[in-house]
């Protein structure tokens, strides 16, 4: 199974249950609130600890703009049109 499309659910101490909207790099992922998709976060995972950064939804806008322009590039059209209508979901 492609990781791109698994749906990833994660638990912050605060905000409760995190849904995972896509990869970033390696050892990161962008995740939203599941419900009110408001709060966006850069989740770390690393051999020590998870790692919860809030970005705002600009950034977070743009990284999910990056990550759709990488999938277009790599000619990966299922995890493209996937994410795409997670992006229009989102931000639109």
């Amino acid at each position: 199974m492609n990781p791109e499309n698994a749906e990833t659910y994660i638990n912050h101490p605060t905000w409760g249950l995190l849904y995972r909207i896509c990869m970033v790099d390696d050892n990161q992922d962008l995740f939203t609130t599941l419900y009110a998709q408001r709060l966006f976060f850069l989740v770390a995972n690393d051999i020590k600890a998870i790692k919860f950064q809030p970005i705002g939804r600009t950034e977070a806008r743009m990284l999910l703009e990056n990550r759709l322009r990488t999938l277009r590039r790599n000619g990966q059209l299922q995890e493209y049109d996937q994410l795409q209508s997670v992006f229009q979901r989102t931000f639109q």
